[in-house]
């Protein structure tokens, strides 16, 4: 039942592999002013201001309008309206999102309609969840795009005004007439930033301000991330029916792919050798009396057939579901496993008490297909296997100290076993960096 995944580790998962992300001689912290995502996330932040006003400015009026006239018809049409503009200017909101900040939000889920008409349109708007989250936004965020430009327009502002200070001192005393900015005055005396150490105080202060800055906005832009992809996204109900769907679609794929791959092997395997088998055993009845040293000889053939076609026909049922794992659990079945590698193998299972069958099973076929691969591809010469529990969880951990270099994102087998796993609300998590080690890690929810 194993899935092929290439011809070894370092051809499959590609060259580019294990190869770290370059790395930059300047420090985060020194080159983040300067950097591009940087002047994004500012600029969202200054554009957030004015869109945000249009924005409460809508919601507020149409709202307020639908309401007052709600003692009339026009108010349903009016509030409806209102919200479907939410809406559009939400997609507006997603795209701005999408292009400044990085950030992927889903299209929320469409009006449901059960009959055509205006009628059945404006109750649609009416019910969704989704243009009332919209109408919420709007009004959510007219006060924090208000703060959020306060305090990053004042922190950039005032950083590169100090950092740059030494550079247009000169303004003051040659046009304001003073002797350079004023720190503090009143009607006895006053303070001007005018000496060298003063100046260059002044830079270093406007320096920290100006390296801190593109955090803080950073951090200001972390809200709008949190209110677009919870208020404009689609809903959490939503979003698991698109996931159980798709993992509906995966176990449909997987159950199919193992039927033909059983057929296949019932097919070419055993089947054929009981045909083959039904023929030797009628040639040698044929000559039983003519021949009986022959007939002899061809019905020990055929009582070889018989034991090699029962040894597939076990291997079969063992990939379908191994008795010695219903009989005695995951401890049992995967040192029977294990024992079949071609490299040694340490296990260690550490459990109180069995999941569901069919987490067991999945477990069980998740290591088979690993070990296996270890065997055929990974060049190691030994590999662990350990299994325990974490509170509701399932864990699965295999190690090898082979050629490493294996990927989930390469589209090999790793990523149908991830698929897989996925399909029952299970991770998998690949640690192999070239040269080795490879630690691949599955989780399981745990179900009794």
């Amino acid at each position: 039942m194993a899935t092929e995944y290439g011809q070894g580790y370092g051809q499959e998962y590609g060259p580019g592999y294990g190869h770290d992300e370059r790395r930059h001689r300047v420090p985060a912290a020194l080159r983040a002013p300067f950097e591009a995502r940087s002047w994004r996330e500012f600029a969202y932040v200054l554009l957030s201001l004015p869109i945000s006003i249009l924005l409460f400015t809508y919601a507020v009026t149409m709202v307020s309008l639908g309401a007052g006239l709600l003692v009339t018809f026009l108010g349903i049409p009016v509030l409806a309206a209102g919200l479907a503009g939410c809406r559009g200017l939400g997609s507006l909101e997603r795209a701005r999102a999408r292009g400044l900040l990085g950030l992927e939000v889903a299209e929320p889920e469409p009006l449901r309609m059960r009959k055509p008409g205006v009628m059945a349109w404006m109750g649609a708007v009416l019910k969704s969840g989704t243009s009332w989250r919209h109408l919420l936004y709007a009004v959510l965020h007219f006060p924090w795009a208000v703060f959020s430009f306060v305090v990053a327009v004042n922190f950039w502002a005032y950083g590169w005004a100090l950092l740059t200070y030494p550079l247009w001192f000169w303004v003051f005393p040659m046009y304001g007439g003073q002797d350079g900015l004023q720190l503090y005055g009143d009607e006895h005396h006053r303070i001007y930033l005018d000496n060298p150490f003063e100046i260059t105080v002044t830079a270093l202060i406007g320096l920290l301000f100006t390296l801190a800055t593109p955090w803080i906005v950073r951090a200001l832009t972390l809200v709008d991330r949190l209110l677009v992809h919870g208020l404009l996204g689609p809903s959490r109900l939503a979003t698991r029916v698109v996931e159980l769907e798709s993992d509906r679609g995966v176990v449909v794929d997987t159950a199919a792919a193992d039927l033909r791959r059983i057929e296949r092997d019932l097919h070419d395997g055993a089947q054929a050798r009981l045909v083959a088998l039904a023929m030797d055993l009628g040639l040698a009845k044929e000559k039983l009396t003519e021949d009986p040293r022959a007939a002899a000889r061809m019905v020990e053939e055929a009582h070889g057939e018989v034991k090699t076609a029962l040894q597939e026909l076990r291997d079969l049922a063992r990939g379908i579901h191994p008795a010695v794992l219903t009989d005695r659990g995951l401890d049992a079945a995967l040192s029977s496993v294990a024992s079949r590698c071609t490299v040694p193998v340490r296990v260690e299972v550490d459990l109180a008490e069995r999941p569901a069958a069919a987490i067991e099973g999945i477990a069980y076929f998740t290591v088979s297909e690993l070990l296996q691969n270890i065997s055929k591809h990974s060049g190691a010469k030994s590999a662990s296997v350990d299994v325990w529990r974490v509170e509701d969880r399932l864990m699965l951990q295999v190690v090898d100290d082979g050629v490493g270099g294996a990927d989930v994102a390469a589209g090999s087998g790793l990523a149908g076993l991830a698929g897989r796993l996925d399909a029952v609300d299970g991770i998998l998590v690949v640690d192999s960096p070239a040269g080795g080690p490879t630690r691949v890690t599955a989780e399981l929810p745990w179900r009794r």
